[in-house]
């Protein structure tokens, strides 16, 4: 993929995440909507510059570049927005607050579906346990979410038995 077609996806993939958060809202109302969208905005902010590692691949030195490299960004904002943005990180990474915890869900929700997008041949083996397993822990901190991730495992099943009948 070129690097032109790789931003444009992650435009893509920022933008769903960003709607799944407002046209969640309604079964969230306890929650800052607000927040939760703009930590679904700037989460992969680190990675603008660092590229976009699977999270199979990716390591704890990898988290920490782009750790690194997010905090060189924010730093070159004008206040108050570089406050907001460094305090939304933080939150973020701690993940004790439930508006954490919903980005987080969306985030490896938002995955799911984009790999249930891609074409299967693309996937390689790796792949198909973790369409079943990942997300899995981060979308159990509501009964909802968690119906959300049955669905999209259902669909992941789906791909993977319709492919099996094209062979």
């Amino acid at each position: 993929m070129n690097k032109t077609a790789a931003v444009t996806g992650k435009k893509f993939t920022t933008q769903r995440l960003a709607l799944m958060a407002m046209l969640l809202g309604e079964q969230f109302s306890d929650l800052d909507r607000n927040k939760v969208i703009k930590m679904c905005l700037i989460h992969d902010m680190g990675e603008a510059i660092t590229g976009d590692i699977p999270a199979f691949e990716k390591t704890d030195k990898d988290r920490k570049v782009e750790n690194k490299r997010v905090e060189q960004l924010t730093d070159i904002l004008p206040e108050p927005v570089r406050a907001e943005w460094k305090a939304l990180f933080e939150e973020m990474e701690a993940m004790e607050t439930q508006e954490a915890r919903l980005y987080k869900s969306l985030d490896k929700l938002e995955a799911l579906i984009q790999h249930n997008e891609a074409d299967i041949s693309t996937w390689i083996p790796l792949e198909y346990d973790l369409q079943m397993t990942y997300g899995n822990e981060e979308c159990k901190f509501t009964e909802y979410i968690q119906r959300l991730r049955d669905e999209v495992r259902k669909d992941s099943k789906r791909k993977i038995e319709e492919s099996k009948q094209k062979d």
